[in-house]
């Protein structure tokens, strides 16, 4: 398999110390990463202690409807966008993973790679509330515990940015961990959607995704035919 480290990662790293291995999970089809990943990468390293994080692009997504951009580019995206932070690795498992990828599978090779170690698997609160909806759910709680952050909902009638609150967790009867960072009211589908209008195109796109994925995006000419 072929696991681009990046960063410092520490599961280089062959004593075990004091303590497990804290190893963090962090799956998407980052189609494309944005800073709201971004943010929340940052906050699992830190709050979390993490001595590795695993940043994996989704390969054949089982829940998605479209078609996602080729893996390449997302793989290529996520090192951009992550590549810089300690302790990370893009991991091209799930991208390489003959047929549908399931998030129960990651973990399990995981926990075989990294014995004795506890597994965090960071979501966003969206993910969270579908989280039942997911192939082997119990399977995949019962191996990692969830780390979650809360996401931004829209309650500007305008659609304003600054117009958002928490999403509502209070129903949700699983065991997760909170992360605390901002509330980033950007999604990939309104990156998508601000690149398909052709007078967005030379507009800020680095405010919605980290500066070397703004280019990377153009050079690509990536997302202007479909949404």
């Amino acid at each position: 398999m072929n696991h681009v480290p990046t960063g410092t990662p520490s599961a280089d790293v062959s004593f075990a110390g004091a303590r497990p291995l804290r190893v963090g999970v962090f799956g998407g089809a980052f189609d494309p990463p944005h800073w709201a990943h971004r943010a929340l990468a940052e906050a699992a390293l830190s709050q979390l202690g993490l001595d590795v994080l695993h940043i994996l692009p989704t390969g054949q997504a089982w829940h998605k409807s479209r078609v996602l951009t080729p893996a390449t580019h997302r793989q290529a995206m996520c090192a951009l966008a992550f590549g810089d932070l300690p302790f990370t690795r893009i991991d091209a498992r799930e991208i390489e993973r003959q047929g549908p990828s399931y998030t129960a599978d990651t973990l399990r090779e995981l926990a075989t790679e990294y014995p004795g170690a506890q597994l965090f698997l960071v979501l966003g609160a969206d993910q969270l509330l579908a989280f039942k909806s997911w192939v082997r759910w119990p399977e995949v709680l019962a191996q990692a515990t969830l780390a979650v952050a809360n996401r931004a909902v829209n309650i500007g009638a305008d659609g304003a940015l600054d117009q958002v609150q928490e999403m509502d967790l209070s129903g949700v009867d699983l065991p997760f961990e909170r992360l605390q960072m901002p509330l980033k009211n950007i999604s990939a589908t309104a990156v998508r959607a601000h690149i398909e209008r052709p007078v967005s195109r030379s507009g800020a796109l680095d405010v919605l995704v980290p500066e070397a994925v703004a280019g990377y995006i153009s050079h690509n000419h990536l997302y202007q035919n479909h949404s």
